[in-house]
């Protein structure tokens, strides 16, 4: 065989390897006009290499992020260093539609692109090239197993009844809000909130009447929040709200409004309506707290002195130095 039949049979293999091979391969010169379409490219895009040469890849694709791309190819062509696009980056460069069966789910497939500078035999470069990997499988796993996580993460810290966070998830809020107040003196106030004769409800409609109510106050609640808020079940029939930047007059707003509420509603069940009350304790930051724990027993022990004053009322706990007592509303019943 000569040398020449030799480099044709090279040069062979490689156009048939350059076609077949399953990533997309297009070579661009400094106008971005297409020298290089390769089969990857043709049966993705439906566009075959004789219907693109020399034409700008920009007019045939106007779906491409024009100026985000012309950027990363001048500075790969000034450079002369490589540039690599990934799919967390950007999903896709080339829109173009996923028909794997394994990852049906993704409407576009996902890629990875590499863009390289090409040389001329005097050194001069003067293409770039584009390779683009298919990469949704990858892409679709990493999403999925992301999306599961976060939802792990979501079961952990949420109470499955009322959808509000869980003890151990609000106590969390509680404690990074003590520990703002600690350092910057930042106000808050804590409420803990107890639905009256609750086991009254029980007794006399059923256990599912009550998870009914408990989740009507936990509704009502939510409702009432604001996004900087973090209110939680606390436990049975009790709920516990952390209220930033909330003075005990703006507490108490927010009590009395939430308690109302709650007395003028009533819950549906089985044909039967069902009036529900709750009794609320505030706590306040102030000198007389030195650590969160302190926090919430000023919170619980005005949420008893509320559930003796008659239920369906709010008490205010005083702080230390203003000696220790309550300061509540009327009672009403």
């Amino acid at each position: 065989m000569s040398h020449d039949q030799s480099a044709m049979n090279e040069l062979h293999w490689l156009i048939d390897m350059v076609q077949t091979i399953e990533v997309g391969l297009v070579v661009l010169d400094e106008q971005y006009r297409i020298k290089l379409w390769n089969g990857f490219m043709e049966n993705h895009s439906g566009v075959s290499p004789n219907a693109i040469k020399d034409k700008e890849l920009f007019e045939q694709f106007p779906d491409l992020p024009v100026s985000w791309l012309k950027q990363k190819m001048e500075s790969v062509l000034m450079l002369k260093n490589r540039a690599f696009i990934s799919w967390e980056q950007r999903p896709y460069v080339f829109k173009f539609k996923n028909y794997r069966p394994i990852t049906g789910r993704a409407d576009f497939m996902y890629q990875n692109v590499t863009l390289l500078p090409l040389a001329s035999l005097t050194g001069k470069i003067t293409h770039i090239s584009l390779i683009i990997y298919d990469v949704t499988d990858i892409a679709i796993n990493k999403l999925q197993l992301k999306a599961a996580n976060e939802q792990l993460q979501h079961l952990s810290r949420t109470d499955g009844l009322t959808q509000l966070p869980n003890r151990r998830h609000w106590q969390e809020c509680m404690e990074r809000e003590f520990d703002r107040f600690a350092r910057y003196s930042d106000i808050a106030s804590l409420v803990m909130l107890d639905i009256d004769n609750f086991k009254q409800i029980n007794d006399s409609h059923g256990h599912q009447a009550g998870d009914k109510v408990i989740q009507h106050i936990a509704h009502l609640l939510n409702q009432s929040l604001r996004e900087t808020d973090c209110a939680g079940r606390y436990g049975g029939e009790e709920f516990a709200i952390v209220l930033s930047r909330t003075d005990a007059h703006g507490a108490h707003h927010f009590t009395e409004r939430l308690r109302q509420n709650i007395a003028d509603a009533r819950v549906l069940y089985k044909g039967k309506q069902i009036k529900v009350t709750v009794s609320l304790g505030i706590s306040t930051l102030g000198p007389g707290i030195d650590s969160s724990s302190n926090w919430l027993s000023n919170a619980d022990t005005a949420l008893y002195q509320a559930k003796q004053n008659g239920r369906n009322c709010t008490v205010a706990h005083e702080a230390e130095d203003k000696r220790t007592e309550a300061a509540a509303t009327e009672p009403r019943t």
